[in-house]
């Protein structure tokens, strides 16, 4: 729990920073999405189906290129199986990437971060998301992505997709 109380803190000090710049000409934007996954993998023996939210911001680094910092929530949603049913399991991902522009609208993304378990022994993951997105103009943004998280040689893997408006 200390550590995820450590995770937000650094998230909300980082993003109260570069919320304070991004009033000055240098583009940096909020954006507070939705995201809906399925897990992939063996995971997706446990459970059905990931939901959660995220805080994203990202500052213009280059022509057509941003570095992103985000955090979130999701929560997997666990199946009954042989008659039991598996107990939701909740996450919070922090992760910092690169975001390119490769036309006016379309975009690529990757992130690297950590993921807190937030069950008792949940544990810290690496965290990688590979992604592509679409901005359809008035602060609408929708993204796919593949995301991973590494912990002792096993992975919880999820196809997933973020719904954000973007301020």
């Amino acid at each position: 729990m200390k550590k995820i109380l450590l995770a937000v803190a650094l998230i909300a000090g980082v993003s109260v920073g570069s919320f304070a710049q991004s009033k000055s000409e240098d583009g940096g934007k909020f954006s507070v999405g939705v995201e809906a996954g399925i897990p992939v993998g063996s995971f997706s023996n446990a459970y059905n189906f990931v939901i959660g939210g995220s805080l994203k911001y990202a500052q213009p680094i280059a022509d057509a290129t941003a570095f992103t910092i985000s955090a979130g929530y999701s929560s997997f949603m666990g199946k009954t199986v042989s008659g039991f049913k598996v107990p939701s399991a909740g996450f919070v991902p922090v992760k910092a990437g690169i975001k390119y522009n490769f036309a006016e609208a379309f975009y690529g993304e990757a992130q690297v971060g950590a993921a807190f378990g937030t069950q008792s022994g949940g544990g810290t993951a690496f965290a990688y998301s590979p992604g592509i997105g679409y901005n359809f103009g008035g602060g609408v943004d929708l993204g796919v992505r593949y995301e991973g998280w590494s912990h002792s040689g096993n992975t919880i893997s999820q196809i997933a997709a973020r719904l954000a408006y973007s301020f």
